[in-house]
C-alpha cells in the first residue's frame, strides 16, 4: 500500500488509516478479524477516540501486543482543560499504551467550539501540558460538518496544529463554497507542513428513510467499483490518507481500494463532481 508523509510528524502513513469507530459496538471476534485484515494490508496508522463506544476497550489488547506497528492518534471531545486532561489519561489506560503519537481536539464544528477549546482553560491547554509531559508527540484538530474547512483555517491562525482531519468526497465537493474552503485549507496545510487525514471519503449521504443496513451513521457506497472511484478521487487531492469507514463489513473493500489507487486527472475529477448532483451531500 502506498505511504505518504504525514506532514511535519515525518511518519510515512499508509493511505488507509484505520478508523476505530468501526468498533463502536461489536464483539472481540469481529475486532480480531478486522485487525487481522488491517495488519495484512500493511496499515500503520490508527485513529481512535473515547466517543467510539467500546473501541478503546476492545483495542487495548491489540495495542498491547501489536502497538509498535502503528502510529496512534486519539482525541477528546471534551472542551474544558481539566476534563480533557482526565479523559486523555483514561484513554491511555484503556488502550494499554504509555503515550500517543498524536492527540487531537475532536469534532470542533463551529467557531464557538473553537473559542471554547482554544480559549483560557480550554482543552488545548490540557493537550499542550500532556505534550510537555511526554504523553503525546503531536497536537491535532478534527471536525465534521459543512463549516469544518473554514473553522480549521481559523484554527491554524490561532495555533500551529501539526495535523487536521476533515471530510472530503466528490459529493461534498459539488458544493462550491465547501470545495473552495477545503482547497484553501489543503493549500495552507501544504505550506505549513500539516498532516491531513480525510474522513467520509466513501459517504453516499444520509440514511433518510432507508433502512440502516450498515453500522455507519451515514450511508456509505458499498460496491467495489463505487468505493474504488470514491477512494481514487479523494486520494487524488493533496492529502495524507483516508480514515476507513465505520462498518467492519465495508473495511475489506476500502482496504482493497487503497491498495489499488488509480489517480484521477482534473478532467476525470470534474466529471465525477458534476455527476454528484444525483446525491445529497452528507453535510449541507
Amino acid at each position: 500500500m502506498e505511504r505518504r508523509r504525514f506532514g511535519r510528524t515525518g511518519h510515512m502513513s499508509t493511505v488507509a488509516i484505520f478508523g476505530a469507530a468501526a468498533f463502536y459496538e461489536t464483539t472481540p471476534d469481529v475486532v480480531d478479524r478486522a485487525m487481522e485484515q488491517v495488519i495484512a494490508a500493511g496499515v500503520n496508522h490508527i485513529d481512535i477516540a473515547p466517543g467510539y463506544g467500546m473501541a478503546e476497550t476492545l483495542m487495548g489488547p491489540w495495542l498491547e501486543r501489536e502497538g509498535d506497528r502503528f502510529f496512534l492518534g486519539c482525541k477528546t471531545e471534551l472542551r474544558a482543560k481539566a476534563e480533557a486532561a482526565a479523559e486523555l489519561r483514561r484513554s491511555l489506560e484503556l488502550l494499554r499504551v504509555d503515550k500517543f503519537d498524536l492527540f487531537q481536539l475532536h469534532a470542533v464544528t463551529s467557531m464557538e467550539e473553537l473559542d471554547q477549546v482554544t480559549g483560557p482553560g480550554g482543552a488545548l491547554e490540557a493537550i499542550l501540558e500532556a505534550r510537555d509531559e511526554g504523553l503525546t508527540d503531536y497536537v491535532g484538530i478534527t471536525g465534521h460538518g459543512v463549516d469544518s474547512p473554514a473553522v480549521f483555517l481559523e484554527a491554524l491562525r490561532r495555533f500551529d496544529f501539526d495535523t487536521v482531519l476533515f471530510p472530503i468526497n466528490h459529493i461534498q465537493f459539488a458544493n462550491p463554497v465547501y470545495r473552495g474552503k477545503a482547497e484553501e485549507l489543503l493549500l495552507q496545510c501544504r505550506e505549513r507542513d500539516v498532516g491531513t487525514m480525510i474522513i467520509k471519503a466513501v459517504a453516499k449521504g444520509t440514511w433518510g428513510d432507508k433502512p440502516k443496513i450498515y453500522k455507519c451513521w451515514y450511508e456509505p457506497f458499498d460496491t467495489a467499483q463505487e468505493i474504488q472511484q470514491a477512494v481514487n478521487f479523494t486520494l487524488s487531492q493533496e492529502v495524507t490518507g483516508l480514515c476507513t469507514t465505520g462498518d467492519p463489513t465495508i473495511l475489506p473493500l476500502f482496504l482493497e481500494a487503497c491498495e489499488n489507487i488509480s489517480p484521477m486527472d482534473t478532467v476525470e475529477q470534474e466529471k465525477l463532481i458534476a455527476g454528484a448532483t444525483q446525491y445529497e451531500a452528507l453535510f449541507v
